[in-house]
Formats: structure tokens, C-alpha cells, sequence
């Protein structure tokens, strides 16, 4: 394993000397144990040691970059801005917002950022992140406009390594749209994120994440929150376009009537691999999760979807439901689904369901005896089959917006 890496610890700042042997302390973690494989179950679909071995030979985090390009912002709506270059934050505006109201900077220190050790990419970004921000909505505030996250990556970061770290806390009754919104990436580079939420009695999250653009990628995103009384977090994946890309969710219904919704659309192409695994932990009584996973699979792309229900003894009238669904267009493709429920208590409503195959061929039929032709109908149907996910999204210029993104995706198709 140490021979695929050329790290330069001199090139990250650390807050202080103890930090800095903290870092090379678990380096030397991570190196002993390597990238996941099979052999964790977790991983079992997505062998992230094979799949970095086979397209890295050299991986170093050199962070020598030039940003001088200008950014092409959304003009479909009003929004504020935070602008992140390869991870790292380089400026905000939050002009919709009352001052003082949404504070964003930095992060500044890791002290109490980790939890246990899921995995050995947690290792790796506590030895090498060196962005990320730290974003707070004061209580009470519900915020006038959404927040974009343009996440942009230059152009020089081929064999490089990313890693970053953010936290996002709502406090109490205070609501917050977030857009990631990925640009960039044609070079083959690896981006290891891990986030921290925190939302607070009776707050309101919303993360839309959407690619602009192909990339050549290899991204991993751990998201980990605790969610209070009456909160709610919604969480909408729009991530196609990524040559590797895994999302893991682990959210805590910590008190009773929390909600949280897990949506996503992905349209996935030649050599693609996206990959979305949750944990719903009900932890208290009156709590709902509703998660649905849709994928479009061409070409020899693979999608992946594992979701945990846990209920824990107290969570009583607990009501959880997970489904994903596949339309399989080629027979290279493959889709892998693993739903589980883990329950202990005995007044729930919990389901879950898996569906795969290829498009209706008596729909087909139907659009094109009416003067479709056999392209633009296959088309419409797999538009149709995604753009149910956007009905869970209020704002009418928010959804028209994606609408359009992915309709723009579906041209692709051949």
C-alpha cells in the first residue's frame, strides 16, 4: 500500500504540533489496513481496493494548484453562494440572508468531528484533510433562499488525492436549502469527504447534490447526523456523471416525530459505479423514514443500493419504508440491491422492496404507434421513471431546474 502513495505531510497545515503527529499517526493506520474491500461486508459491491489499484498507480496529495478561471453560476434562480476549489473553501455570498443570521468559515479544528471508526477511509481523512467549512443557521431562521455549493475541481489533479471535511449544524426551528453542485473533474483523482449534521428540534434540511458535468472521479461521501423532536432532513442525489462515486448515510432519529427522506435519480453510462448505502437508526417513538432509489443503467455501468432499517425497543409506531427500482437498458449493465430491516419493537410499520428489468416494450409500443419514434420514446419513459423523485421538491423553480439538468443527461443516451 505504500507504494502507491507519495504523500508530502509538510504540504498540510495543522493547527498545532500535536495535530501534525495525530496525522502521520493515522496514516500509518490507514496504510496497514488499505482501501475497503470485498471482504467487509459493506463493500462487497464496491471494491474500492481493486477498483483504486487498477486505475492508480501513484497517488500523492500535492495541492499545488492556479484557480483563475471564472465559474458559470445558475441564473434559473436566485440563490447565495459557496465556492469550494478541490475542496477547500475560497469565499460565500450570502446576499438573501440577514446578517449574522447563516455564519460560514473554514473548519477550523477536527476536535470532536469523528465518531467510532466505520471505516478505514476514516483514517485517511483524519490524516490528510485539508478543506471543508463549517456552516450554522441561527435559531429561529428560516433562511429566504438556497445555499449552491459550487464545487469546483481544476483541471491538474490527475493521481491526486482529496480530502475534506465539513460540518453543518441547524438549530432550533431553522430551515436550510443546500445545493452541491459539482463542476469539473476530467482529471482521474480521488475525493474522500466526510460531513457532520446536526439538526436541532423542529429544523429543516434540505441537500440536493447534482453533477454539471462528466468526471473522471473517484468520489466517496460519508454523511452522519443526529436529528432532534419534530426535525427534518431530505436528502435528493442527482450525482450521474461520476466515473465512481459512493454515498454513505448514517442518520440518528433521535427524538420522537423526526423524519428523514432519502431520494434519488441516477442515469448511469459507460463504466460508471455509484453506489448508495444507508443507515436509518429509529431511536425513538413516532419517527418516519421514506427512502426511494432509482437507477437508469446503459452500457456496462453498475449501480449499487444498500439500505439498514434499524428500530431500536423504544421506537414504537415507528413507520419506515425503502424501495429501489432499476430500469436495466443493456445486458452488460448490472444493478446489486441489499435491503435490511433490523427491528425490536413491536408496533412499526417498516417495508422494503427491490424491482429490476428492462423498459415496458407494450409502452414503447403504445408512444410509438402515435407517431413517436423509437429513440425520443425510450426517452420519455426513462424521463418519466426519474422525474418522480423531484415531486417531493416544493419549490417550483428548484425542480424545474433539475427537471432540466436530467433531461439533459437522458439526451446522452444513445
Amino acid at each position: 500500500m505504500e507504494n502507491l502513495f507519495n504523500i508530502d505531510f509538510k504540504r498540510i497545515p495543522s493547527f498545532n504540533d500535536k495535530e501534525a503527529a495525530e496525522r502521520e499517526k493515522n496514516f500509518e493506520l490507514f496504510l496497514k489496513r488499505g482501501f475497503p474491500n470485498k471482504k467487509d461486508e459493506n463493500w462487497k459491491f464496491s471494491d474500492l481496493n481493486y477498483i483504486i489499484r487498477k486505475n492508480f498507480k501513484n497517488i500523492t496529495n500535492n495541492d499545488d494548484y492556479k484557480f483563475d478561471e471564472k465559474i458559470e453560476l445558475i441564473n434559473d434562480f436566485d440563490h447565495n453562494k459557496i465556492i469550494l476549489i478541490n475542496g477547500s473553501l475560497e469565499s460565500c455570498d450570502l446576499q438573501f440572508e440577514e446578517s449574522g443570521k447563516v455564519t460560514i468559515e473554514s473548519l477550523k479544528t477536527f476536535e470532536g468531528f469523528y465518531d467510532k471508526i466505520k471505516n478505514n477511509l476514516d483514517y485517511l481523512n483524519k490524516a490528510l484533510s485539508t478543506g471543508g467549512f463549517n456552516l450554522e443557521v441561527q435559531k429561529d431562521y428560516k433562511c429566504k433562499k438556497p445555499i449552491i455549493i459550487y464545487n469546483y475541481f481544476t483541471v491538474n489533479l490527475d493521481n491526486k488525492i482529496i480530502n475534506n471535511s465539513n460540518k453543518i449544524k441547524l438549530s432550533q426551528n431553522s430551515e436550510l436549502t443546500i445545493i452541491d453542485y459539482n463542476i469539473g473533474g476530467k482529471s482521474k483523482f480521488i475525493k474522500n469527504t466526510f460531513e457532520k449534521i446536526n439538526i436541532d428540534k423542529g429544523a429543516v434540511l434540505k441537500n440536493i447534490v447534482l453533477q454539471k458535468t462528466k468526471s473522471d472521479g473517484y468520489f466517496y461521501r460519508n454523511i452522519s447526523g443526529t436529528q432532534d423532536y419534530n426535525s427534518s432532513y431530505q436528502n435528493f442525489i442527482l450525482s450521474s456523471g461520476l466515473k465512481f462515486n459512493k454515498i454513505e448515510i448514517d442518520m440518528n432519529l433521535a427524538k420522537e416525530k423526526s423524519s428523514c427522506y432519502i431520494l434519488s435519480g441516477l442515469n448511469l453510462s459507460k463504466e460508471e459505479h455509484q453506489e448508495i448505502k444507508t443507515q436509518i437508526n429509529h431511536l425513538a417513538p413516532n419517527c418516519k423514514s421514506y427512502q426511494k432509489i432509482k437507477n437508469v443503467l446503459e452500457s456496462d455501468s453498475n449501480g449499487v443500493y444498500q439500505g439498514k432499517i434499524f428500530v431500536k425497543d423504544v421506537a414504537q409506531k415507528t413507520d419506515a419504508y425503502q424501495l429501489s427500482k432499476a430500469l436495466i437498458l443493456n445486458d452488460k449493465a448490472e444493478f446489486n440491491a441489499k435491503p435490511e430491516l433490523e427491528i425490536y419493537a413491536d408496533d412499526v410499520k417498516c417495508s422494503h422492496g427491490s424491482t429490476s428489468g428492462s423498459i415496458d416494450a407494450d409502452a414503447i409500443h403504445y408512444l410509438m404507434t402515435r407517431g413517436i419514434e423509437l429513440r425520443t420514446a425510450k426517452k420519455l419513459l426513462i424521463k418519466g421513471f426519474l422525474n418522480e423523485i423531484f415531486d417531493n421538491i416544493p419549490e417550483e423553480k428548484i425542480r424545474t431546474f433539475l427537471e432540466k439538468s436530467i433531461a439533459i443527461q437522458i439526451d446522452e443516451i444513445r
